[in-house]
């Protein structure tokens, strides 16, 4: 494995010297050597993992040492020089050069080693008042909100292509089935717009989980906070968090709780969207025959030539089942823990953060496919869908005078004796039905609340921009 360094840094034998002293790479280590399964048990996945928390890491750190120079616990010599450090560590990460050296444990360790032994002693000062335990916390918190972003950016791209295809299939008629039975007309702007309502709900809830998400827990380090008098509403402020967990105990009790919550919110959008691929499934099929993609965004069979199967689709399903399971997974690893710390926690990432990854995979698929869809005109037109017109005659007759209920049976007996006719037309005039969709009133809802992310994303993006010009504009 490549090491890490800064340009014009330390030199290979040196790093390598380092690197053999495994145990003083550890943050917690004093002078007994842990077994190598023990160690290698307990790291787990943590340095795969922590490559995505790695610039969270950096941006936390630079707003730490800001709060521990306010504090006279940093010279503003020193903050300079560790501003430029971090900075230049943050390029590497962003330009992929950045790397958890073999005998390094995590993320947090690879940063303190790194700045250690570029700077010496400077470097070692960087942990004051703070643990590892509020620094996960708090790169898992920023890692957290950067992925909702993406994932509404990828909802809103969805949701504005399910509108388009709303509104200009909206008088194309199919079938809607309850019981899996035909029941009564529909349409692909029914259709179409249900799913852009859904994500609109869909977008409402992961805001109330990003609120949750966007609370500071920094400063709380072991989960008792400290004996320095920090400044956590400093951190609060330069990160950008809406406010800060203000008690320590539960900046702690909130790891896996926070996880909890969003992953319940990214379970609602893989519902919605694995519901999407079902139909999807179920129309392509020559049963129904109501949609259908070209060819090359479809696959085929080994030994069936007339096949064009709908892969992408099946998997987003599966996906979608497996993010939804997500909750329960997180919920069980934290069903029997009581107040504080426990290892146990660290296990949340393993399924937790690779979850992002195939939901905006999914996201994107669906996005990607529905440019081709192709939607078949005169379904309707099929003699087996006659009887979904049974409910607009029992409605006319009502508007003619005759009784509902009595309506009903007279429907029924010219059902029964084959002499039912289908109407001439249909009046669907009411708010979200067939003739009134109310897409720019569902429009409305979503871009009220997607303009709440635009917002914080653009003010948090300032925020970062400033902690890290600040390193870049200070001498070297």
């Amino acid at each position: 494995m490549p090491h890490c360094r800064f340009a014009g840094g330390e030199d290979t034998a040196h790093l390598e010297e380092i690197k053999d002293m495994t145990e003083k790479n550890k943050l917690w280590h004093k002078n007994v050597s842990v077994h190598e399964e023990i160690d290698r048990f307990t790291v787990g996945m943590d340095r795969q993992l922590d490559l995505s928390l790695a610039k969270y890491d950096v941006l936390g750190s630079l707003a730490h040492i800001r709060m521990l120079e306010s504090i006279d616990l940093l010279e503003p010599v020193e903050l300079e020089t560790l501003s430029v450090a971090l900075s230049k560590i943050y390029n590497e990460i962003e330009t992929g050069n950045f790397a958890i050296e073999e005998g390094v444990e995590d993320v947090h360790s690879q940063v303190e080693l790194m700045l250690t032994n570029k700077l010496g002693d400077i470097g070692k000062k960087i942990h004051s008042g703070r643990s590892r335990n509020d620094q996960v916390l708090l790169d898992l918190k920023l890692f957290m909100r950067a992925e909702v972003f993406e994932i509404a950016e990828l909802i809103q791209k969805l949701f504005d292509r399910l509108i388009a295809l709303s509104d200009r299939h909206k008088d194309v008629l199919l079938p809607g089935y309850t019981h899996l039975q035909v029941a009564m007309p529909s349409s692909f702007g029914l259709w179409f717009g249900a799913y852009a309502e859904s994500l609109a709900d869909d977008l409402a809830i992961l805001k109330s989980a990003y609120d949750i998400v966007n609370r500071n827990p920094l400063g709380s380090a072991a989960g008792y906070g400290s004996s320095f008098p920090l400044n956590r509403q400093m951190t609060t402020d330069l990160l950008g968090f809406e406010s800060m967990n203000y008690n320590v105990v539960y900046a702690q009790m909130g790891r896996g709780k926070a996880e909890k919550i969003l992953a319940n919110s990214m379970a609602t959008i893989a519902e919605t969207i694995g519901k999407f691929a079902m139909d999807i499934c179920l129309y392509m099929g020559q049963n129904h025959g109501f949609i259908s993609f070209p060819d090359e965004y479809t696959t085929g069979s080994s030994i069936m030539p007339h096949k064009k199967n709908p892969d992408v689709f099946e998997l987003i399903r599966a996906r979608s089942n497996k993010i939804k399971a997500l909750p329960n997974e997180i919920a069980m690893i934290t069903a029997n823990l009581p107040s504080g710390y426990h290892r146990d926690l660290q296990m949340i990432k393993e399924n937790f953060m690779p979850a992002f990854v195939n939901l905006k995979e999914c996201l994107h698929m669906t996005w990607f496919m529905l440019q081709k869809i192709r939607v078949k005109n005169d379904i309707l037109k099929d003699e087996k869908y006659k009887y979904l017109f049974s409910v607009e005659i029992v409605n006319q007759l009502v508007l003619e005078g005759m009784p509902f209920r009595d309506a009903y049976v007279e429907v029924g007996r010219r059902i029964e004796k084959g002499d039912f006719a289908i109407p001439d037309h249909l009046d669907h005039t009411h708010e979200g039905s067939l003739g009134n969709l109310c897409n720019k009133e569902i429009e409305r809802r979503f871009r009220s609340i997607r303009k709440g992310f635009e917002t914080q994303q653009e003010e948090i993006g300032l925020k970062y921009s400033m902690l890290l010009k600040t390193g870049n504009s200070l001498p070297a």
